[in-house]
């Protein structure tokens, strides 16, 4: 197997009140499946001081500090526990601070990094904002949905625009890609651009054939059903429990802003969600 086809070190992150399985459950799918480590991270943050007048009038006690460890310490024996891999394959990373900032710190350790797919919460920077750190990790991001706890990859819809997201995403796919019995590259397009994308979406497949994927490709015209509803009827058509798109999003102000499409399977694909950016 060649290095592009394989995985070494697979990553997730555990929230420290979870009590199901859930995306933990497909990291070790994966994790297993190619042989590989896997990491499982966690961080809790601590409250800002309240300063009211200038005068501090409470803040994180010694006390507030050994329970958040021991949260994190009985976490990762649970972690422990309902992982079924050889105990070398697994490792546990923890701190007190903000998740998002340690889980993309951490990535550097990391071929893939699975995440839950949730929706912002309030004091969000207190807990994981996965979306964001997709943007920021340089790693893939294997995004799983909630109540998701299986995965097979063996059927995989590419979601293909022309941009350098896509090219990462197919490139980082190709572990899952190569292994898989049935890959369908999509692209929409407007109406004048349907020669141009049937060239794209051909070179696409070409060059995934090369890597001794099994694919076929198809293009559609954009309709009044939005382009992540045709991807996921797309999936739901032809068995597939992966998408393959790049994850497209900037900075804004602060704030990150993401692509229509990118935003809009984020909330509502049903199936697992690999995306580079």
């Amino acid at each position: 197997m060649s290095l592009a086809s394989s995985l070494a070190s697979v990553m997730v992150y555990v929230d420290s009140e979870q009590q199901d399985e859930g995306q933990i459950a497909v990291a070790e799918t994966v994790a297993s499946g190619f042989e590989a480590a896997l990491l499982g991270v966690s961080a809790v943050a601590m409250d800002p001081p309240f300063v009211a007048e200038g005068v501090i009038i409470e803040q994180t006690t010694e006390e507030d500090l050994e329970r958040i460890r021991a949260t994190l310490s009985d976490k990762e024996a649970w972690f422990r526990r309902i992982v079924r891999l050889p105990s070398e394959k697994v490792e546990w990373r923890w701190t007190i601070g903000f998740p998002t900032e340690f889980l993309v710190e951490q990535s550097r350790a990391a071929d893939l990094v699975v995440v839950r797919r949730s929706q912002l919460k309030p004091n969000y920077s207190r807990h994981l904002d996965a979306a964001g750190a997709m943007l920021r990790l340089g790693r893939p991001i294997l995004s799983v949905p909630d109540g998701v706890t299986r995965f097979s990859g063996d059927r995989i819809v590419v979601g293909w625009k022309d941009a350098r997201e896509s090219r990462l995403a197919v490139r980082d796919a190709l572990p899952f890609l190569t292994r898989a019995s049935q890959v369908t590259v999509a692209e929409i397009c407007t109406s004048s651009e349907q020669d141009a994308a049937r060239d794209r979406v051909r070179d696409v497949t070409r060059y995934l054939q090369r890597h001794g994927v099994s694919c076929q490709h198809e293009v559609r015209v954009h309709t009044a059903e939005p382009d992540a509803g045709y991807l996921v009827r797309l999936a739901a058509d032809v068995g597939a429990d992966l998408i393959v798109t790049g994850g497209y999003g900037h900075s804004r102000l602060g704030e990150w802003v993401f692509g229509g499409m990118t935003q809009s399977l984020l909330r509502h694909a049903p199936v697992c969600l690999l995306m580079s950016h």
